[in-house]
């Protein structure tokens, strides 16, 4: 195999592949990325056996096809350090990857393809196709309430839903619960839900950053195939059954506030300086048109904050977790915020006022 690109052409899809690359591997091939060169084109394959991602780059110039395995991060910071805009050259020597750019020249050991795992291949049930913008509101507005390595595994992840009329994403620790719902036509389907591993999340979300092509989602019954312009993510799926996140969503809601995004935002961010670090508690009390932030530690240090707001209902004390609360603001992109509740001791339905497709649960804490 040997080809020559600029460095450019290959910078990004070989970051990205690395990404997916565990630097502690049970297999030594898989702390590699495969390489081929056919076609015109050159492909880069990095996998932990659970998520693979493949880069199909273009309009290389390649005197011999081939393929080799390198090692993936050693390639990838050489590629990086190499002069912006230089040509690049790569040449397979024996059991060697040689890496020529002007005067540097960098060899390294390669390991059999063979070893390398084979391609995921696998039978869709479901394809859809949606715009880029879509796919990227569906993780943003909920893949930071996955839980991360909770014991109920099902949790660590994101569940993906597919109907004949929407396309919606879950996701919660056990302690808040975040949805998000696109409109999307999908006929001859009528309810399915598949739950996507955390790490295929992430790498989805740094994939997604890369063009501005519509998506494409094959779902089969353990794998999930992305694909976007030249990359094609495949992840596994986690095998267990999500919790019945509509028996969450609370229905009935009494007492209701409605304030500035950016101002309660801040207040909790003030509020939480000084709270207890385990536990994260903040105490919100409600009266008139303004709304109270408590914080206090074990050092017996406080902090206060009124914020004004429209509230209805009777005055009402109730704690949270001041990092669950800060996490919503932070994804939400309206002007004003709405936190529902039925008493002290119910969790509070968060929303957009005026926008429907997306909604959050955070449970109380006991003060």
């Amino acid at each position: 195999m040997k080809f020559t690109t600029e460095r450019e052409s290959l910078l990004r899809p070989l970051q990205l592949v690395t990404g997916v690359v565990e630097r502690r591997q049970t297999l030594p091939v898989l702390s590699n990325v495969l390489i081929k060169a056919a076609d015109g084109a050159v492909s880069i394959t990095g996998t932990d056996l659970e998520v693979q991602l493949v880069a199909t780059i273009d309009g290389i110039d390649i005197e011999q096809e081939g393929a080799a395995t390198v090692p993936a991060r050693k390639l990838a910071d050489i590629w990086r350090s190499l002069v912006e805009g230089a040509p690049v050259s790569l040449v397979v020597e024996g059991d060697r990857t040689i890496v020529r750019s002007g005067r540097s020249r960098f060899a390294l050991a390669t390991l059999p393809v063979d070893e390398f795992p084979d391609a995921v291949t696998q039978q869709a049930d479901v394809k859809v196709s949606l715009p880029l913008a879509d796919m990227q509101r569906l993780l943003d507005k909920t893949s930071f309430a996955m839980a991360q390595q909770d014991v109920r595994y099902f949790l660590n992840g994101l569940l993906l839903e597919i109907t004949d009329s929407h396309l919606r994403a879950v996701a919660t620790d056990g302690h808040r619960m975040a949805m998000c719902t696109v409109g999307q036509n999908v006929s001859g389907v009528d309810r399915i839900q598949a739950i996507v591993p955390r790490k295929g999340v992430i790498e989805l979300g740094r994939l997604l950053n890369d063009s501005s092509a519509d998506v494409e989602l094959s779902l089969g019954s353990n794998h999930l195939t992305v694909k976007q312009a030249a990359y094609t993510l495949t992840t596994k799926l986690v095998d267990g059954k999500f919790p019945d996140y509509e028996t969450v969503i609370p229905k009935e809601t009494g007492r209701s506030l409605v304030g500035d995004r950016e101002t309660l935002r801040h207040a909790f961010q003030r509020a939480s300086i000084l709270s207890n670090e385990k536990y994260r508690c903040v105490r919100l009390s409600l009266e008139g048109e303004q709304m109270k932030i408590e914080a206090n530690n074990p050092e017996q240090e406080e902090a206060e904050e009124i914020v004004a707001v429209e509230y209805e209902g009777d005055s009402l004390e109730i704690g949270f977790n001041v990092a669950y609360l800060q996490d919503v603001l932070g994804v939400l992109d309206t002007e004003s915020v709405r936190l529902s509740v039925a008493d002290a001791n119910s969790s509070a339905l968060i929303e957009a006022p005026g926008v429907d497709d997306s909604l959050y649960v955070v449970m109380p804490m006991r003060l």
